[in-house]
C-alpha cells in the first residue's frame, strides 16, 4: 500500500476515533470539567458565593462531576431561567497545590479544624461556581461546558504518539535544510544565476500571498460570516478563550518592528541559529556559504577548495532522506493520534457555531488552490494539471495531519525532485525558501479572520482599512513560522495595525487547528507550484514525468 494512502486512512481512523471518543463526543457522558489552568475555576469549600475559594494556581485542572444544583439566574431582560449553577467536583491534589502561601489558603479552606491530613495524591471534594453569560435577545448561555473524562484520558494516551512522530521529523529538518539549501546554492556554480532565481522565487512568493489575502477579503464579504454566528456561542467562545485570545495579543504585541525582523534574519551566531532551529538564519547563513564555495578558487590540484566540504554536506543530505524515510513507517499511527486530538478537542458543537465562518476559509483556500496555483501550473509550467496533483498528494496529506510546512519539507523535497522531477539545486532552494516564507494559505485565512471579528463586533472596514489588511497580512506571514499555531501571532499583528479587536481571536480559537490543517497543505501546494515554475523559468526542458 502506498504511503499517502496509509496518511490518509490514518487520518480517517483518528478523525472517526476523535469524533466518537474525544472529549466532545456525543456518545460519552460529560463528567469532567477540564482546564487548562486551575486560576480559571471558581472553586469553594461550599455552595454559597460567601464560602471560602480554593487557590491551586495555574496547573492544569480535571474536576469529576458528582452533583449537580440547579438555581435561577436572571438574564440581561430580567427573565428567569433555572440553570445549573453549582457542581459538586472531585479532584486529586498535587504537590505544587500545597505549597507556599497557596497550600497554606487551600488548607485552611479544605480543614478549617486541621483535623485530616491533606498530602498529595489526597482526593478530596469542592464546590465549582458554573458562571453563564446573557446573550442578545435574553438568554444565558454556560460559560463553559463538561467533557468525557474517558475522551480526555484517551487523547491523553494518544498524544505521546503523535508528539513522538512530529519530535522525529522536526529532528531532520535543521541539518536538512541546511545541507540541501547550501549544496543547492553552490550547485548552482554562477552568482548571476543564483540572484534572478531568488529575486523571480522571492517576488512570485510575495505576489501569490498578496492575491491570497485580496481573495479572503472578497470571500468574507460575499458570504458575511459573522452574521452567521449565534449569541449564545459568541458569549461562550469568548468566555472560554478570552484568556488564550489575550495571551496570543501579548506576543503580538512584544513581536519585533519588522525592520528588526529583517535584522535578524541575519544570525549573529550560526552555530547558535542550527541549535534552535531558527529557519530565516539557516537559510540565511546557508545561502551565504553556498555562494562562498561558489566562489572559492581552485586548488593546486584544480578542484575546488569546497569540494570535500560540498561532498560531505551532500551526503549528510542522503543521510537524513534515508533518515525520513524510516521515520515516515510511524505516519499513519502519528497521523491518527494527531487527527483525534484535533477533533476530539474541538467536537461538533463549536464546528457547527462557525460552520459559515469555516466553510468561507475553505472555499477562499480552494479558489487560491485551483485558479492561482493551478494556473501557475498550467500556464506558467506548462504542466498538466491531474499529473501534478497526483504527484504532490503525500506531501499536502502529511501537511494537513502534522500542520507543519517545516515538518513536511523532507517528504516536499522528495515529491519535488522524484516525482516531479525539478532538478535539485532549483528544489533544494526554492521549497527551503518556500516553507518559511511562503504562508498563502494562512494570509488568506487572516484575511477572512479579519472581516469577519469586524462583521461580529459590527465595525466598518474602509477601503484602506481593507488595503492594510493586505499589506499587513502580507509581509507578516513572510516571517511566520512552519509550525503549527504561528497564524494566531501574525493575525493578532493583523488585527492590531486595522484597530480590530484583538479579543476577537477568542472567536475563532475553537477551529483555529483544524483550519491550519487545510491551510498549511495550501501553503505546500504553493511551494511545490512555484517550485515547477522555477524550473521551467531557469531554462530547463520541460520534465513532465508522465
Amino acid at each position: 500500500m502506498k504511503l499517502h494512502t496509509q496518511i490518509l486512512l490514518g487520518m480517517l481512523a483518528g478523525a472517526a476515533l476523535g469524533l466518537a471518543f474525544g472529549p466532545n463526543a456525543a456518545l460519552l457522558p460529560h463528567d469532567v470539567y477540564s482546564l487548562s489552568a486551575a486560576s480559571q475555576a471558581d472553586l469553594r469549600a461550599a455552595p454559597d458565593d460567601g464560602a471560602a475559594r480554593l487557590s491551586l494556581g495555574g496547573a492544569p485542572l480535571e474536576l469529576r462531576i458528582l452533583e449537580e444544583r440547579q438555581g435561577e439566574l436572571r438574564d440581561a431582560l430580567g427573565a428567569p431561567h433555572r440553570v445549573t449553577t453549582w457542581a459538586r467536583v472531585a479532584l486529586t491534589l498535587t504537590p505544587q497545590h500545597l505549597l507556599g502561601d497557596e497550600g497554606a489558603r487551600l488548607r485552611a479552606a479544605l480543614d478549617p479544624q486541621g483535623a485530616a491530613a491533606l498530602r498529595p495524591g489526597a482526593r478530596v471534594e469542592a464546590w465549582l461556581r458554573v458562571p453563564y453569560t446573557s446573550v442578545e435577545g435574553g438568554g444565558l448561555t454556560p460559560q463553559r461546558l463538561p467533557v468525557s473524562g474517558l475522551g480526555v484520558t484517551l487523547l491523553a494516551l494518544l498524544a505521546p504518539l503523535g508528539e513522538l512522530f512530529m519530535r522525529l521529523l522536526k529532528m531532520v529538518i535543521t541539518p536538512l535544510v541546511f545541507s540541501s539549501l547550501l549544496v543547492g546554492v553552490a550547485s548552482l556554480g554562477d552568482v548571476r544565476t543564483l540572484g534572478r532565481l531568488g529575486s523571480r522565487t522571492l517576488g512570485l512568493y510575495l505576489a501569490t500571498t498578496a492575491v491570497a489575502v485580496a481573495l479572503g477579503l472578497v470571500c468574507a464579504h460575499a458570504l458575511s460570516p459573522g452574521d452567521f454566528v449565534d449569541p449564545a456561542a459568541r458569549a461562550r467562545l469568548l468566555a472560554e478563550y478570552q484568556g488564550l485570545a489575550a495571551a496570543r495579543a501579548t506576543s503580538a504585541a512584544a513581536a519585533p518592528s519588522m525592520l528588526d525582523s529583517l535584522l535578524q534574519i541575519i544570525p549573529t551566531n550560526p552555530f547558535e541559529a542550527l541549535a534552535r532551529g531558527d529557519m530565516l538564519q539557516v537559510i540565511f547563513f546557508a545561502t551565504c556559504l553556498g555562494v562562498a564555495l561558489t566562489l572559492t578558487p581552485k586548488g593546486d590540484d584544480g578542484r575546488p577548495k569546497g569540494a570535500t566540504l560540498l561532498r560531505a554536506l551532500d551526503e549528510l543530505q542522503e543521510a537524513m532522506i534515508v533518515m525520513i524515510n524510516a521515520i515516515m513507517r510511524l505516519a499513519p499511527l502519528g497521523v491518527a493520534a494527531l487527527v483525534a486530538s484535533v477533533l476530539g478537542q474541538s467536537g461538533l458543537s463549536v464546528l457547527q457555531a462557525l460552520v459559515v465562518y469555516t466553510l468561507t476559509v475553505l472555499l477562499g483556500l480552494a479558489l487560491h488552490t485551483a485558479l492561482v496555483y493551478g494556473g501557475l501550473v498550467r500556464l506558467l509550467a506548462h504542466r498538466p494539471l491531474a499529473p501534478f496533483a497526483r504527484h504532490v498528494r503525500p506531501a499536502l496529506l502529511l501537511a494537513f495531519s502534522t500542520s507543519s510546512s517545516s515538518a513536511t519539507l523532507p517528504v516536499t523535497l522528495e515529491c519535488a525532485e522524484q516525482a516531479l522531477k525539478v532538478r535539485k539545486e532549483v528544489a533544494s532552494f526554492v521549497l527551503p525558501l518556500g516553507s518559511t516564507v511562503n504562508m498563502d494559505g494562512t494570509a488568506l485565512y487572516q484575511g477572512v479572520a479579519a472581516v469577519f471579528i469586524a462583521q461580529v463586533f459590527g465595525l466598518e472596514l474602509t477601503l484602506g482599512d481593507q488595503l492594510s489588511i493586505i499589506l499587513t497580512a502580507t509581509l507578516a506571514s513572510v516571517g511566520a513560522a512552519g509550525v503549527p499555531g504561528a497564524g494566531l501571532v501574525t493575525l493578532a499583528l493583523v488585527l492590531s495595525a486595522t484597530g480590530i479587536p484583538q479579543v476577537g481571536l477568542a472567536l475563532i480559537l475553537g477551529v483555529d487547528r483544524l483550519l491550519d490543517m487545510f491551510r498549511t497543505a495550501v501553503n505546500v501546494a504553493g511551494d511545490l507550484a512555484v517550485s515547477v515554475v522555477m524550473e521551467r523559468l531557469e531554462g530547463a526542458p520541460t520534465r513532465d514525468p508522465d
